[in-house]
């Protein structure tokens, strides 16, 4: 062992030295030189620092640059994630994003472009003027339509959500729902009257008839059967006296 090697190091270094700091590490941590001024001093990490990437080998793991346009990268050539003013596309760091996809300035990403998608037109509603479906002869009807799915920053603009056209109704009145209702109520309560009116009459009617055939019956049971006068005709007949 070189004399400024030593064995007995702190932060997971397995070899060290007082002026380079960790020479190799402990298995399964990644060894990164990290500049400090002029000079340049090794570290074990369990993971690499942003702007960097790991490699294992059998002797070593290491952490290697990404390049200079990456913050992040998963090999040299392999961006997750790129720095200000660079967009990622296919692992890549563009200033500019391909034709047919746009910039997403939140997630600093090239993608897709988005046009705006709506549902079917609804049926037209009641021909309506002012709130009113009465009292008028010309109005107006509308129809509408829901956003399905709305655009990116370059995609189709939304077309109208709402249509209206002229229509034209039959002319009539407007009947006052107060009074309409008023109407109503004394009307039912007229019907119940003339219900209740012909109820008792008939009742009155069948009390009356019943009596009448009791007082019938009565009167037959207390006269004496008359008996049949003779027939005076047949008395006063001629006596034939040809014999």
């Amino acid at each position: 062992v070189h004399p400024n090697v030593s064995q007995g190091c702190q932060g997971g270094c397995a070899t060290c030295s007082d002026y380079n700091g960790c020479l190799s590490c402990k298995p399964r941590l990644f060894f990164v030189l990290e500049r400090i001024g002029m000079k340049q001093i090794g570290v074990c990490l369990s993971s690499c620092p942003s702007g960097y990437y790991g490699t294992r080998y059998p002797d070593i793991n290491k952490c290697a640059k990404c390049k200079a346009d990456c913050d992040t990268c998963f090999t040299r050539n392999f961006c997750t994630k790129c720095k200000s003013g660079f967009y990622l596309y296919s692992g890549k760091c563009l200033e500019k994003c391909p034709d047919g996809l746009e910039a997403n300035n939140h997630t600093m990403e090239c993608t897709s472009i988005v046009h705006c998608e709506t549902s079917e037109w609804s049926p037209w509603s009641p021909c309506m003027k002012k709130g009113k479906t009465c009292g008028f002869k010309r109005g107006n009807e509308v129809r509408v339509r829901e956003i399905v799915q709305h655009p990116s920053a370059r995609g189709n603009p939304c077309p109208p959500t709402t249509e209206s056209r002229k229509c034209i109704v039959q002319r009539k009145r407007c009947q006052k729902e107060g009074k309409g209702k008023k109407n109503r109520e004394e009307k039912r309560k007229n019907s119940n009257k003339d219900e209740s009116k012909e109820t008792r009459q008939e009742s009155k009617g069948r009390a009356a008839r019943r009596q009448n055939r009791e007082q019938r019956e009565n009167n037959n049971k207390t006269q004496p059967k008359k008996r049949k006068a003779p027939n005076k005709e047949q008395d006063l007949a001629p006596v034939d006296t040809a014999h």
